[in-house]
């Protein structure tokens, strides 16, 4: 779980304005950070399968928002892509 200055870092870098939470942008890097932490708890905790659950629900989930945006904002999902993979 992320706290509240980390989701509110996010929300700033990817949104329009600071209460931008619901745009595929905001939702896209909010996923993102919790994809990194598990990923890191499940390197310590190897056998931990209900969170390798969840990361594999979650790297599905930012799939989905990936290829909307792509459908609909081409630039912003180039941009967004750049942004990511740093």
């Amino acid at each position: 779980m992320l706290n509240k200055e980390v989701k509110l870092s996010i929300v700033e870098e990817f949104g329009s304005n600071s209460v931008d939470t619901g745009s595929p942008a905001v939702q896209i890097g909010l996923l993102n950070a919790r994809i990194r932490k598990v990923s890191a708890h499940l390197k310590v905790f190897k056998k931990d399968n209900h969170s390798r659950y969840g990361l594999i629900k979650m790297v599905g989930q930012r799939k989905r928002f990936l290829t909307y945006l792509n459908r609909t904002n081409r630039e912003l999902y180039i941009k967004l892509a750049d942004k990511l993979t740093v």
